[in-house]
């Protein structure tokens, strides 16, 4: 396979220098007018944002089912206490509640630390200029 593509990336190469590059014991490939649609086919295909994004919204499609089962299956009411506020809620919206609330204080912290980063950064870009 590796001979296939030495030879693929040519487009002028002569018989001569081909042949030259095979290694001893193997024949020289056979040259044709046409290209080989099984090297067309051993190309990789590139990654593209697109391709990336479409793998993204396949991972959150999957979450999303798993996070509804799980929502469906813990119903059960739940007595919670936080900071003198009582009440009684299903235990997934308790743990849903908690979730977002920890992702809300993390973005907070990430926002404070990326402004903090980027005060620090500015005067030293201004330096550099």
């Amino acid at each position: 396979m590796d001979i296939l593509h030495r030879f693929r990336s040519r487009s002028g190469a002569s018989a001569e220098t081909a042949e030259a590059d095979v290694p001893q014991g193997e024949n020289s490939p056979v040259a044709s007018a046409e290209p080989d649609p099984s090297a067309e086919l051993s190309r990789p295909v590139p990654v593209t944002r697109t391709s990336v994004a479409w793998a993204g919204v396949w991972a959150a499609a999957l979450v999303s089912i798993a996070f509804i089962v799980f929502m469906l299956q813990n119903t059960i009411a739940t007595q919670v206490s936080f900071l003198g506020l009582h009440g009684t809620l299903p235990l997934a919206v308790a743990m849903l509640i908690a979730m977002i609330s920890g992702i809300l204080f993390t973005l907070v912290l990430g926002t404070a630390r990326i402004t903090q980063l980027r005060r620090l950064a500015r005067p030293r870009r201004r330096q550099n200029r």
